[in-house]
């Protein structure tokens, strides 16, 4: 019986992954290496590139800093109460809960152009949705809680006894974060920041219904292979895809190498 539970497992993973993938790699050299490299060297490709890593630099480096924020308020806050605790506890997981095409469509609402917040940013110039500032705050908010849960465990693990004994004999916060907290969480943050622009990358509903979708203004990598599938431009589409792959690949090891070493220390 466990040997047909495996082979299912084989099959399931087979099926799932492995010929999707070889499928995009088959498409996208098609046309062989000038195929592949006109379908990224397209104006809307490189556009569409450099937007996903403006967004991913961004999410990442806000994640990073508020994530381990808010994981350290959570775990160490004694003057935080529990009902107020519990709450943020609660609205950490919001993401999860909901889909992200309904967060996007909450930032539309909320910050939208016919909306009284998003009138007054355009007002003065700055434009949030169907621009890039939208489609960084959808992308956070699918994207915030990689960051408190990958932290938080690792706080409740090693308990504040050492960061009391540096408070104790004078240390200041940021000292005490740096030379008694951070060697203990750091391995945590770096699987967080994988996950983070693993996610990032990835995203696909909440960026769309923000961003408009507008060739070489708001188009990401996803969604403009979207629009290439749409358009029956299969080639471009699975070279788009391919590129994303590779780096989901290279950050999949990366991450197996960060949990090895969150777990030896």
């Amino acid at each position: 019986m466990k040997k047909v539970w495996v082979s299912l497992t084989y099959l399931v993973f087979l099926i799932l992954l492995i010929i999707p993938i070889i499928k995009i790699f088959t498409g996208a050299w098609a046309e062989g290496w000038d195929g592949f490299i006109e379908a990224l060297s397209r104006p809307q490709a490189l556009h569409a590139l450099m937007m996903t890593g403006i967004i991913v630099v961004v999410v990442t480096a806000l994640n990073t800093i508020f994530g381990v924020m808010l994981a350290l308020y959570l775990v160490r806050a004694n003057w935080i109460g529990g009902k107020l605790k519990q709450l943020l506890n609660s609205l950490v997981d919001l993401p999860y809960a909901v889909s992200p095409v309904i967060g996007g469509l909450m930032i539309v609402l909320i910050l939208g152009p016919s909306t009284a917040i998003g009138a007054l940013f355009e007002d003065i110039g700055f434009k949030i949705v169907y621009a890039l500032p939208g489609m960084i705050l959808a992308t956070l908010f699918v994207t915030f809680p990689l960051m408190v849960r990958e932290v938080m465990p690792v706080l409740q693990e090693i308990g504040a006894q050492q960061e009391e004994a540096a408070s104790t004999l004078g240390a200041y916060s940021w000292y005490t974060f740096w030379h008694v907290t951070w060697p203990s969480i750091r391995w945590g943050v770096i699987y967080g920041v994988v996950l983070t622009v693993a996610r990032s990358l990835g995203e696909f509903g909440a960026v769309l219904v923000v961003s408009g979708n507008i060739m070489n203004k708001t188009q990401t990598a996803t969604t403009l292979v979207y629009q290439d599938v749409e358009n029956f431009n299969v080639l471009a589409a699975n070279s788009v895809a391919l590129v994303l792959a590779a780096f989901s690949v290279g950050l999949l090891l990366l991450m197996e190498w960060a949990k090895k070493r969150k777990e030896v220390h």
